[in-house]
């Protein structure tokens, strides 16, 4: 299964391709630097999960769970231990594969880098890259164009790792057993018992409707609601306000040069003759002479490198592009092979190199020297950035004084308003548990809503904070007092659904006593159409009646299955005839159905695969760091 990582354990990633970049960055925060924690979470193979790290995925997480709502969640819903431990295990599966992507020798090159990002469409404009896009979003995440970079180049590892274990293919001949039961097809007719058919039958008693009434009072309650004015402080309100000047870019630029310095980067091609670091002395023998003719026939002709790179070299992601291995920076490659590059010269050949992967002739093919980025180059980046800073602290600075507004002056919230520059908008009627309350569903801001205060004085709210960097006070315009429907307002309503709820007891009674009888003759019966009925299902077929239907027992013809339907319906089938599949490949079902499988499968192996990156360099998790007390 894993001969595509072994394969791979190359000096420089392949271009990816196939893959979506991560912009919310799943938990990919400080792989590799974590000194300094003095609370970590999790520790995988000696390297250390801060805390600080944990509870950034945390909230990515749960930003994530609240867009995927569509509406407020309270808090506590996405702070569980369920949600905490789910968050930890992402974060330890990725560690995982990082650790393997690092010791295998998966990396990615600037080029590849920068390929990547320039064809993510959310980053182009007319079909091309936006540097101004790519810019404002780099200054969205709060980072420096490097620290994204360097997590960016971290989760393409990750990714690549991932796309290893993918080519894991099952096999053949368990994949043909179950795809054989999958199309096949059984021959039906039905018959079928609706509660319409009964209801005539079901009789009630004088009180039934006033029993159901009494023992089901809080179905006919119509809880309290409220209507209200709201007002909200939020970060990007302020944002909004901001505006940064050249001047004081340029001030920034100055005062960190060093933000913007670009490292010394080289480009090489090599040639590379695999010989394993545990390889016996023969191989490596081999090997060594091999390159080392290789190296004389480059001395004698140098402008033949690219060809004989095509020929000999043993690293299948360069060798067909001459050996050219892009651009990087130190430390990128393995030590000796760093080593080799940077010390020779542009245009320049150097000695056969020995590395764990083998013998490499390296050809320096270009140099760019350590330079600091133009500030007009840097620009949109510095301003987009500061505008962050400079809203962040204007919302600290405010958050107590829109609180003492909101408290202090709290017969209205035009005095906030005014203060903020912010809009005051009006809610529809919700509940107290928060159905229909939109932005207003924050279980502390409900609280404050309906207490006393705010329903009999009209008063505002105290300032909630409903979300990360936003304030919410509200002040109640109109209330309704929660009210128990009467009976005879219900009363039809109530005979209504307990003659429904008899007579699908008596549709289902009726299906079960006939199939009971079909078994010793169902000539009685008046059975619909025959159809065929494959079992990846079929119209107006639900998945328990699938299920019942291939589940009856097929060595004796007709069988018969029944089944509930959701209607309250009570259907009998008849099955006269099962029908193996009996096409080939070339049906697009079988297609599908094969990747399907695939994915079954691959999904089982990665998980055991997970699980002996786990053992291998164990996981050590620190359960009393997963508390929710700071919160």
């Amino acid at each position: 299964m894993f001969d595509f990582v072994r394969s791979n354990r190359r000096i420089v990633q392949l271009v990816l391709a196939g893959i979506t970049l991560p912009f919310a960055f799943w938990g990919v925060e400080s792989y590799v630097s974590n000194v300094g924690a003095s609370n970590d979470v999790a520790t995988v193979g000696g390297s250390k999960i801060s805390h600080q790290e944990f509870l950034q995925s945390l909230q990515t997480q749960q930003d994530r769970l609240r867009s995927a709502a569509g509406r407020p969640v309270p808090q506590e819903m996405l702070d569980t231990p369920e949600i905490r431990q789910e968050v930890l295990n992402n974060l330890i599966d990725q560690r995982l594969l990082l650790l393997h992507a690092s010791k295998v020798g998966i990396g990615v090159g600037d080029a590849q880098l920068a390929q990547f990002i320039a064809s993510v469409p959310s980053l182009q404009e007319g079909g091309k890259f936006s540097k101004e896009k790519y810019e404002a979003l780099v200054a969205a995440q709060n980072m420096s164009k490097e620290v994204f970079e360097a997590r960016l180049r971290q989760d393409m590892s990750i990714q690549q790792a991932l796309g290893a274990v993918s080519a894991a293919m099952p096999g053949r001949s368990g994949a043909d057993r179950w795809l054989t039961a999958q199309l096949e097809e059984r021959e039906i007719a039905e018959l079928s018992f609706t509660p319409e058919q009964f209801q005539g039958q079901v009789k009630l008693g004088a009180d039934a409707s006033k029993t159901y009434y009494e023992s089901h009072r809080s179905v006919f309650e119509v809880p309290e609601q409220v209507r209200v004015e709201f007002v909200a402080l939020t970060r990007q309100a302020l944002m909004d306000q901001v505006s940064v000047s050249d001047e004081e870019a340029m001030a920034w630029y100055k005062g960190h040069a060093d933000q913007y310095r670009q490292p010394e980067e080289r480009r090489a091609s090599h040639i590379l003759i695999l010989a394993d670091k545990n390889a016996d002395g023969a191989a490596v023998k081999t090997a060594s002479s091999k390159a080392e003719d290789l190296l004389a026939k480059i001395r004698k002709a140098p402008g033949d490198f690219a060809v004989l790179a095509r020929q000999n070299s043993q690293d299948p992601g360069s060798a067909a592009k001459g050996g050219d291995l892009d651009w990087f920076r130190r430390g990128m490659m393995v030590k000796p092979f760093d080593d080799a590059a940077f010390a020779l010269k542009e245009g320049e050949v150097s000695g056969v190199v020995r590395s764990d992967f083998g013998f490499h002739i390296i050809k320096l093919t270009g140099l760019k020297p350590e330079k600091i980025r133009a500030f007009e180059e840097v620009r949109g980046e510095i301003l987009a950035q500061l505008s962050q800073q400079t809203a962040a602290r204007k919302f600290t600075e405010a958050t107590e004084s829109f609180s003492n507004i909101v408290y202090e002056q709290a017969d209205s919230l035009q005095p906030a308003v005014d203060k903020f520059k912010l809009k005051s908008m009006q809610s529809g009627w919700f509940t107290k548990d928060g159905k229909g309350a939109g932005p207003l569903g924050h279980p502390k801001l409900l609280a404050a809503v309906f207490s006393d205060d705010a329903i009999k004085n009209k008063r505002n709210t105290e300032a909630v904070e409903v979300a990360p960097d936003t304030l919410v006070s509200a002040r109640v315009l109109e209330h309704k007092p929660a009210a128990l429907r009467p009976l005879e307002e219900v009363k039809g309503e109530i005979e209504q659904h307990l003659v429904r709820e008899e007579a699908v007891k008596l549709a289902r009674q009726a299906g079960e006593a006939a199939q009971a009888r079909a078994g010793k003759g169902d000539a009685e019966f008046k059975w619909g159409a025959s159809r065929s009925v494959p079992r990846l299902g079929a119209a107006n077929i639900g998945r328990e009646e699938l299920q019942a239907i291939f589940k009856a027992d097929g060595t004796r013809m007709p069988a018969y299955a029944g089944a509930a339907r959701g209607d309250g319906s009570y259907v009998l089938y008849r099955i006269s005839q099962i029908r193996p599949f009996k096409g080939g490949d070339e049906d697009s079902r079988v297609q599908a159905l094969r990747q399907q499988y695939s994915r079954v499968v691959a999904g089982e192996e990665f998980s055991a695969w997970l699980g002996s990156l786990r053992q291998h360099y164990g996981v050590e998790i620190h359960q009393k760091a997963l508390e929710t007390k700071e919160r």
